[in-house]
């Protein structure tokens, strides 16, 4: 009977966890920080949250927008539209047998653009940088999309 190898043993899945810890908690403390700045900035959406600020109409002015929380929000956001397909596309490239630093090249590139492209929305920085940003993390992804279907694919 064959052996089934275990997954301690397969070094581009140790590291694919590595890196995916780490964009996954990025993605958790933008998160984070967009509640720090609602609460800081009093800034809310929903009149319910308005009550920890005031009742009635004082409240009522706290139910607004501000550019700086929106803008941690969008950056969150985009994180949550690249992060979950690379969460999952990763997982299972790693476990397709990928030579460990083509893979490696794959989650770097990937997490580094993650960050760069928060620091390019965040501070912000001028155009192109958050595109390139988010297309060189989306083409990251595609490629191991790309290498997983080519290695693995029965039709």
């Amino acid at each position: 009977m064959a052996e089934i190898p275990q997954l301690s043993d397969n070094k581009v899945f140790l590291a694919f966890t590595s890196y995916a810890t780490i964009v996954l908690l990025k993605m958790m403390a933008m998160s984070a920080f967009t509640g720090f700045l609602r609460v800081t900035k009093k800034v809310v959406v929903n009149p319910e949250d308005a009550l920890a600020f005031g009742k009635g109409e004082n409240g009522k002015k706290f139910i607004r927008t501000d550019e700086r929380v929106e803008r941690v929000r969008r950056t969150h956001l985009n994180d949550l539209e690249n992060v979950i397909p690379f969460f999952a596309i990763g997982l299972l490239y790693s476990l397709s047998g990928p030579d460990i630093s083509t893979a490696l090249w794959h989650f770097r590139i990937f997490v580094a653009s993650r960050f760069y492209h928060s620091i390019a929305y965040l501070t912000p920085l001028p155009q192109p940088n958050r595109g390139l940003a988010f297309f060189i993390g989306y083409g990251t992804t595609f490629s191991m999309a790309y290498r997983l279907l080519k290695s693995t694919l029965y039709l």
